[in-house]
Parts: C-alpha cells; sequence; structure tokens
C-alpha cells in the first residue's frame, strides 16, 4: 500500500510539471468578489486544467450532451418572462440584519439565519416559479450563502428547497452525498460568467454548466448527484469539461474570446440537470445579447473534452488541489473597455 500511494503521488508530481510546463508564468492569486477571494487560489475551481489528461469515457459523456448541440449563454441582458436571464447575486455588509429560512430539504441544508436583504435579486425575478436562486456575499466576513426555491413569507422569513453556506476563504467540501442550493452539491457563485471579469479581459476560474442527462454518481468535487440514470455513458455531476486546444476562436469578438480562453485554460463544471451546453452567468445590462448568443452558438459540443482532475486532487474531502501556475498568457487585444 505503501508503494502504491508513492507510485500515485510521483504520478501526481509529473501530471503537475506537465500543468506548469503548458501554463507559465507568475502564481495565480485567483478571483475575487466585493473583496473577498471567490475560494481559495489553490481552490480546485481556480485550477487551470489545459495540461491535465483527457478523461477516459470523453467521447461518450460529449454524446450524450450532444456532439452538434451547440454552447448557449444562460445569462444576458434581457428580460425573459418577466425576469432577469441569468443568476443574480447581491453583496451585504457584515452587520446585515438575518431572517430565519426554512428548507424543506433540512437534513442537507446549513441551517439559517441568513442575510437575506429587502426585496434581494432572485433568478428568474420576484414572480417566477422556477430554479428562484438567491446568492448573497456577506462582504464582512467573506461568506457565501445560496439558497434554492426561495419564497418570502408573510412575517419577514423565507421558505427554500435547500441553502448552503460556503467560507469563501476556506477550502472545504459539504459533506459527502449533502447537496446544496445546487444539485452538485457545489456553490453556484464561483462558477458563473460576469461581467465585470469579463470586461477586465480575463476569466481566471471554471464556469458552470448544464446537461440534460446525468449519472447517478458524482465526482470530486461534487457532493450530490441528482439522477437515476446509471449508464457508464453519461456523465457524472462534477465531471469537469475544456474547450479543446484545437478549437480556434481566433476570429471572435473581443467579449467571447474571453469567455472561451477560460473553457480552454480552466473549463466547466456540470452542476445541475438543465439544457444542453448551457453556459451559467450572471445578468447585466452591459451585456451584449446578440453577440453572445451568436458566437457562443458557433461551438459545437464536439469542440468539449472531459477532463480527469484526479492528478491534482489532494484529498477527496476537500477542494484544495495542487498548485499550479498562471494559465497562458491572453492573446493582445482582450481586454475590453466597460461601456
Amino acid at each position: 500500500m505503501a508503494r502504491d500511494r508513492r507510485i500515485k503521488r510521483l504520478v501526481q508530481i509529473a501530471m503537475l510539471g506537465l500543468v506548469a510546463a503548458t501554463c507559465p508564468g507568475q502564481a495565480n492569486a485567483g478571483p475575487t468578489i466585493a473583496g473577498c477571494p471567490l475560494q481559495p487560489a489553490d481552490n480546485i475551481w481556480n485550477i487551470p486544467v489545459g495540461g491535465l489528461p483527457v478523461a477516459t469515457n470523453s467521447a461518450s459523456f460529449v454524446n450524450t450532451i450532444g456532439n452538434s448541440g451547440a454552447l448557449h449563454p444562460d445569462f444576458g441582458a434581457a428580460i425573459w418572462d418577466g425576469g432577469p436571464i441569468g443568476i443574480p447575486f447581491v453583496t451585504v455588509p457584515g452587520d446585515q440584519p438575518k431572517v430565519d429560512v426554512a428548507f424543506d430539504y433540512a437534513d442537507e441544508s446549513d441551517p439559517g439565519p441568513y442575510p437575506v436583504p429587502v426585496n434581494p435579486p432572485i433568478e428568474g425575478g420576484a414572480q417566477s416559479s422556477g430554479d428562484r436562486h438567491i446568492l448573497i456575499v456577506d462582504t464582512g466576513h467573506c461568506l457565501l450563502y445560496e439558497l434554492y426555491a426561495a419564497y418570502p413569507q408573510p412575517d419577514g422569513s423565507w421558505q427554500a428547497g435547500s441553502g448552503a453556506i460556503f467560507d469563501l476563504t476556506s477550502n472545504a467540501l459539504r459533506p459527502d452525498t449533502w447537496t446544496s442550493a445546487d444539485a452538485a452539491g457545489l456553490p453556484i457563485l464561483p462558477g458563473l460568467v460576469r461581467y465585470d471579469e469579463v470586461s477586465s479581459g480575463a476569466i481566471l476560474h471554471a464556469l458552470r454548466f448544464t446537461a440534460p442527462v446525468t449519472q447517478q454518481k458524482h465526482v470530486w468535487p461534487a457532493r450530490h448527484d441528482a439522477s437515476g440514470n446509471t449508464s457508464a455513458t453519461v456523465p457524472p455531476m462534477g465531471q469537469r469539461f475544456r474547450l479543446k486546444a484545437s478549437f480556434d476562436f481566433s476570429s471572435y469578438p473581443a467579449t467571447v474570446k474571453v469567455i472561451l480562453t477560460a473553457l480552454r485554460d480552466y473549463g466547466m463544471i456540470l452542476a445541475d440537470n438543465g439544457s444542453a451546453w448551457y453556459l451559467s452567468g450572471a445578468p447585466d445590462a452591459r451585456w451584449n445579447d446578440d453577440e453572445l448568443v451568436t458566437w457562443l452558438k458557433k461551438v459545437p459540443g464536439s469542440a468539449f473534452e472531459a477532463v480527469d482532475v484526479l492528478p491534482v486532487r489532494i484529498d477527496p474531502n476537500s477542494g484544495q488541489a495542487i498548485a499550479a501556475t498562471a494559465p497562458p498568457a491572453q492573446p493582445s487585444g482582450l481586454a475590453l473597455t466597460s461601456p
């Protein structure tokens, strides 16, 4: 057993060298939001995966989601069915008053109270009946509060399907088999495409996406699955994918280049059941919806491949990964000017 562990560690070190070789530059400090780290720099969400091996079942996973399907932005500037397109978030100060929250899945939810402000932004809008996610960053304590299927109650409290609290300075994962506000038991906010990051010229973390059918299985760093399908051809929750390095997007608009560069270098994590290749993001009036839809939909499912992230895993019960150096330098001309 000791010999097996040594061999495994040598393989990890070798893979780290491959990652570093393909990702030269200074160490990545990790993404931030409102002065808080968006998880530690060595969290698996923030680790480049360009040099990691292709997963064994990559071809079947991609085929199941749809080779001929196309990437689709599940975010934008427009209003649909009375609400913004995407998953909004809000920041609150450390002294934000907290309210009680009752959960349908209380046994897998972090108990309240939660610092829900008055009239918080809700996915789909206040009158929606969909997932109704609420994401809140407590900037005073760097805590992320996330709710699923959240509805206000007459007494000022809230009712939600499930909820989770994440320390943004920690690599701690939820207990295995526990859900969160997301089906995979992961935080949602770290995987969103945000306009401020895109306008800066770089997204330095993995993104979140959905697929129509998932396996009754979850893989690190996911903690939960939401399917009865046991076929090995179906991707499990938590599976990482990346845009193939051979896919040429050099002629694409600058905004889209930033997103696709992140998908090539950091990839995306399967986090929920939903439409095929739908990429999650935060709504923002500054998005150019026509540009996003037109150009992202030029990227077919066949341009992606599943990634094996186990070479950089340190502990199955932690999100910490073997630290890699920064991703390849962004091509010139990607930085955007906000209107």
